[in-house]
């Protein structure tokens, strides 16, 4: 285990490590999200380019950016167990400055969502209070493998889907738009326990109590699994009750095959959970976009 306490103080981080910190690989769920909410919506983007530019950048760098920069700190113990050689845990980036990153960012956040309206503000607002919730003791939901998770989930893609279709439409998403976005968001559950693998040594010794931690690696694959498809069987069972059923045959399609590498992933789910992120993932948020399209066309 890294000392953190015998680390050389630096008086200013790193360039570099201080976009190594807010994760640029991570933007991207939250982005594609906002724009899947945007396209449901089934508003035109002439005009309102402007709206989903700053949208999307709001989702990503700005406050998925900001949550890893939480994230990291409030984790930077475990992170000197499982990942010592991240920008906090490293001593490339000093805590305290850790700490005023995170900080201001969520103060940038909240800049940014009020140029997009009352809805995009209040979307912003309970993001950057689930980012902190998630990470911060004494709230600290990261502890649990089930709140932890789903908030995340409906953080990244529930919560974005939603601004993107309030932001274009100009108001309240309809029904249809919000039960398709949460089943998303429940969907992406597995996704992030999935995601937890990388840390299972480190989450152990530090009482963080994650799915593979409680449940060990093959149960918790098992779970993540189900937790994957059973909203994406739900999506295509409502698709086809709405009378779209060109798109729900697509999304079966992307599930059938996501069922195949979670065959593969059963296998070894310790050593093939990034093989999963990378293919099966892709799949599901493929058909998110999918879902998108046939909201818009419900309208």
């Amino acid at each position: 285990m890294t000392d953190l306490a015998n680390l050389p103080e630096r008086t200013f981080p790193e360039p570099a490590a201080m976009l190594q910190l807010i994760k640029p690989i991570t933007w991207f769920p939250p982005m594609w999200a906002y724009l899947c909410g945007a396209v449901s919506s089934g508003a035109s983007p002439n005009g309102q380019w402007l709206l989903v530019i700053l949208g999307v950048i709001l989702a990503g760098p700005i406050v998925c950016g900001m949550s890893q920069a939480a994230n990291d700190w409030c984790d930077r113990h475990v992170d000197a167990i499982n990942e010592p050689h991240r920008p906090i845990p490293s001593g490339r980036i000093p805590e305290r400055w850790g700490l005023g990153i995170a900080v201001a960012m969520s103060v940038l956040s909240l800049f940014f969502g009020a140029q997009l309206g009352p809805w995009g503000f209040g979307a912003t607002v309970l993001g950057v209070l689930s980012a902190w919730a998630y990470s911060v003791e004494p709230i600290r939901l990261k502890r649990s493998g089930w709140w932890g998770p789903g908030l995340v989930g409906l953080s990244y893609e529930s919560l974005p889907w939603f601004t993107g279709a309030a932001v274009l439409s100009a108001g309240a998403p309809s029904t249809q738009i919000v039960v398709i976005a949460l089943l998303y968001g429940i969907g992406a559950h597995g996704i992030m326990t999935l995601n937890d693998f990388k840390a299972l040594e480190g989450d152990r010794q530090m009482g963080v109590n994650s799915l593979p931690v409680t449940l060990g690696p093959e149960r918790a694959a098992r779970v993540a699994c189900w937790i994957m498809a059973l909203p994406q069987a739900i999506v295509i069972a409502l698709l086809i009750a709405w009378d779209k059923p060109f798109y729900a045959l697509a999304i079966a399609v992307l599930l059938a095959a996501q069922v195949w590498a979670m065959t593969v992933l059963l296998s070894n789910p310790k050593a093939r959970a990034p093989w999963y992120n990378g293919s099966g993932v892709t799949m599901y948020v493929s058909g998110m976009m999918i879902a998108a399209f046939a909201l818009r066309t419900l309208l």
